[in-house]
């Protein structure tokens, strides 16, 4: 088999064979435990490390004869899937943030620009090759993947599914804060920095063509393209390897809609039991909000007190409401409204207040401060630190010397 190793085909052969590994470990993984996200990230690097084929096998050597099998391999097999791109993060975004997700109808009819795609791939090969047996539908000269018009078609799916995903993922955000006593673990951080490597996926070809107007670059020509591809190539291993790697709460908890933000941010409250496929709410007359929140009030605290559920570290507001015989729109304005506070600072304030009574009862000199921190609900010790500050106003080793405890 051909192939040439030198600086440029070496190197990106090297992180062509890790994303495909990681590809593989991630389907692998989604298989065995039926998790959708791992197989959408596994597409995505596996159609991710194909883009980088043509440049790989072209630095080694297969573009350069005419009419040899591995020329004509790469201009008759589409390896470049742009079209794909787009579409695996969006869904791989809202697959994560909502376990009970399935790819719907719907969502299926993302793909069908990257099929399209491929059916006049087919179209090429059985034209030119079966019946006609001469170049026809493609000019034998460049490859068609790297065609213009497909090459700019693939640039705006790729800008208008990344903005839909980091629109997905801040609407999300704010839903963590409403919905989550654990809100900072919720915040998949991973995620962002995820969507951050894929936003500089998106600018690296925009800068490239724009580096093709000033002369001194343009006359790189197909060596300059490579420190592009090699970028690309750096940036989804990445990807692979926090996608792979990253640990966060059990996402069985995450269970996240748009239309279950709106109900939070609704200005009046809803009665009777909500559902996420329900867009349509019986809501109460405000003229008797403030009491239903003044009744609220005292029965929630009463509640938390006797039960202690802030010591539940995967505490959500809907499962509370549950327990308390109504909704989450109810509860959400009674926390928001009637304690000014989000859900996850409300309950993050039961906690503090629980760690400094222990503090007070010399708990410290049976436990470490971050065991007694985990008993009161925290499930990480920077959660705890920035929850037990913005509480206090101090960190918790100030506030022990402070109070001489």
């Amino acid at each position: 088999m051909l192939f040439e190793f030198n600086l440029y085909s070496s190197l990106l052969l090297v992180f062509f064979v890790h994303i495909i590994v990681y590809a593989v470990m991630l389907w692998r993984r989604g298989l065995k435990q039926e998790s959708l996200p791992d197989k959408l990230l596994g597409t995505f690097l596996l159609v991710s490390a194909l883009l980088v084929v043509p440049w790989m096998t072209g630095f080694a050597g297969w573009y350069d004869e005419e009419d040899s099998f591995y020329r004509e391999f790469l201009f008759y097999f589409p390896f470049v899937h742009g079209l794909l791109i787009g579409p695996l993060l969006y869904l791989y975004v809202k697959s994560i943030t909502n376990f009970n997700y399935r790819l719907s109808k719907n969502d299926q009819l993302h793909f069908i620009p990257a099929l399209l795609y491929v059916l006049w791939s087919v179209l090429v090969v059985v034209v030119d090759k079966l019946i006609l047996k001469e170049y026809y539908l493609m000019n034998g000269e460049n490859d068609p993947d790297f065609d213009a018009w497909y090459q700019w078609l693939q640039k705006i799916s790729i800008i208008v599914y990344l903005v839909m995903a980091i629109r997905y993922y801040r609407q999300y955000l704010k839903f963590g804060f409403y919905e989550f006593s654990f809100a900072e673990s919720a915040s998949l951080g991973w995620l962002r920095n995820f969507l951050f490597a894929f936003a500089i996926l998106t600018i690296l070809p925009l800068i490239q063509d724009l580096l093709n107007l000033v002369p001194a670059f343009a006359r790189l020509d197909y060596k300059g393209s490579w420190y592009y591809f090699f970028a690309y190539a750096l940036v989804v291993y990445y990807i692979a390897i926090n996608g792979y790697s990253a640990v966060s709460i059990p996402l069985r908890r995450l269970l996240f809609e748009p239309q279950l933000l709106l109900q939070y941010q609704s200005t009046k409250l809803l009665a009777g039991p909500v559902k996420a496929e329900d867009a349509s709410f019986e809501v109460l007359q405000t003229s008797g909000e403030d009491e239903l929140i003044t009744g609220w009030k005292n029965k929630l605290a009463e509640f938390i007190a006797m039960e202690k559920v802030y010591e539940e570290p995967e505490l959500t507001l809907t499962e509370l409401a549950k327990r308390l015989s109504t909704n989450s729109s109810v509860l959400s304005k009674v926390v928001n409204k009637g304690f000014g506070q989000s859900f996850n600072d409300f309950i993050n304030q039961y906690r503090v207040n629980a760690v400094t009574e222990k503090l007070r009862n010399g708990e410290q000199g049976r436990q470490t401060l971050l065991g007694i921190a985990f008993d009161c609900g925290f499930n990480s010790k920077a959660t705890f630190n920035r929850a037990f500050k913005k509480a206090t106003g101090i960190s918790p080793k100030d506030w022990i010397q402070k109070n001489a405890v």
